[in-house]
């Protein structure tokens, strides 16, 4: 077997096309969209370059020349921990488990020589949100930018040596017909009687002027410090600008106390069930069947991105008003579509909001693990810090 450095644009279109011909007897494997992946790996598109990050990607050739394996390596700038961690992620392979230790053998070795004492995988080069962990259970369709692996990779990944950071839980439950907690709505109800709250929808101006700097103020303060990032208001207005193609406003839902804003959740159409018409690519093909889909065969399930409320309001009934209004505005929504909502993953480190998922009657419906792998194997092992 052999390894090669991808290094030239033949090799950057076989790291996308090797997976084509891997997954293609898998039908819920859904091909990413090419430009999504491979601008991962260039610093006109990842910032993360700029800031000092590295990233670097392998082949794994056979002794007829074929491509059977695949990895990357990652040092991501904004990883400040005691233990100088890297990351790798990207990984495919058939099932090889010589091939498979290979791969990882190249990405550790590369992470040790720039200084590293442990990697992380498989993850992204970039933000949690896409392209984090292995699916071990739950072998549907993936969400869109989740990954979908062959069932044997956990064991790749276990026999290597890597052990369980954290898991990642995908609840999910249908819009309509089913209710909530008991507990839930009756926080949910004094909330709701004090007349300084207001939750709604954003409509017209709002949403385009106004949301991107509501969200901001809210995320900032409940999730920057455990994110380790907080966000500018021109990284929310990038943000929301780069949904506007796929955005329902019907999906994005604020709570405000006193005029202020206090909590939010923004969900999107789950268009994934649209991107698996395109085949990888958004060319003018693409873009017309994705607009075609989007019009006729839109998606019936809605993915929750992201959800937030101020610290000073958690646990207080907040998080349990703003959803039980919605869905009271929902009753009276025409023409919605949607069946069911999948929650963005949430990590065991999260039990208040695992607890928020069971109180709305959600379900676990999909899990992925994240691994680490120690370098010294001597060193005790520490899983993810819990949220306080």
């Amino acid at each position: 077997m052999e390894i090669l450095e991808v290094n030239n644009p033949a090799e950057e279109k076989e790291f996308l096309e090797m997976a084509v011909r891997l997954y293609r007897n898998e039908k819920n494997w859904i091909r990413p969209i090419d430009k999504d992946i491979e601008g991962i790996f260039h610093p006109e598109t990842n910032k993360l370059f700029r800031q000092g990050g590295k990233a670097k990607r392998w082949l794994l050739k056979n002794e007829k020349g074929e491509t059977i394996g695949r990895i990357a390596a990652f040092l991501h700038p904004k990883w400040k921990e005691k233990q100088p961690t890297g990351g790798m992620g990207f990984f495919e392979c058939n099932q090889d488990k010589s091939a498979a230790f290979l791969l990882f053998d190249i990405a550790k070795n590369w992470l040790i020589k720039e200084g590293m004492e442990a990697m992380d995988g498989p993850v992204n080069f970039g933000e949690r949100d896409k392209w984090w962990g292995l699916l071990v259970d739950g072998f549907s369709e993936p969400n869109y930018n989740m990954p979908w692996n062959f069932k044997y990779y956990q064991d790749f990944f276990e026999a290597y040596g890597f052990q369980l950071y954290f898991k990642q839980y995908t609840y999910m439950r249908p819009v309509k017909g089913v209710g909530f907690d008991p507990k839930m709505i009756e926080r949910a109800n004094r909330i709701m009687a004090d007349p300084d709250y207001n939750f709604r929808y954003m409509k017209g101006k709002e949403l385009s002027e106004k949301a991107p700097e509501y969200f901001m103020e809210v995320y900032n303060k409940a999730w920057a410090r455990h994110m380790g990032k907080s966000l500018t208001l021109k990284e929310t207005k990038m943000m929301f600008a780069k949904m506007k193609p796929i955005l329902d406003p019907r999906l994005i839902y604020f709570g405000f106390y006193k005029g202020e804003p206090v909590s939010f959740f923004i969900n999107i159409p789950e268009i994934n069930q649209i991107f698996k018409y395109v085949n990888g690519k958004m060319d003018l093909i693409g873009k017309l069947k994705f607009l075609w889909h989007k019009t006729f065969n839109p998606p019936n399930k809605m993915l929750g991105l992201v959800f937030g409320v101020i610290p000073d309001l958690q646990g207080k009934g907040v998080e349990s008003a703003m959803i039980l209004q919605y869905n009271k505005d929902l009753a009276s929504t025409a023409g919605f579509s949607y069946e069911t909502i999948e929650m963005n993953w949430i990590g065991d480190f999260n039990p208040k909001m695992m607890r928020v998922c069971e109180q709305l009657l959600a379900t676990i419906y999909k899990t992925h693990h994240t691994y680490r792998y120690l370098f010294d194997r001597t060193k005790p092992f520490e899983r993810h810090k819990m949220f306080d």
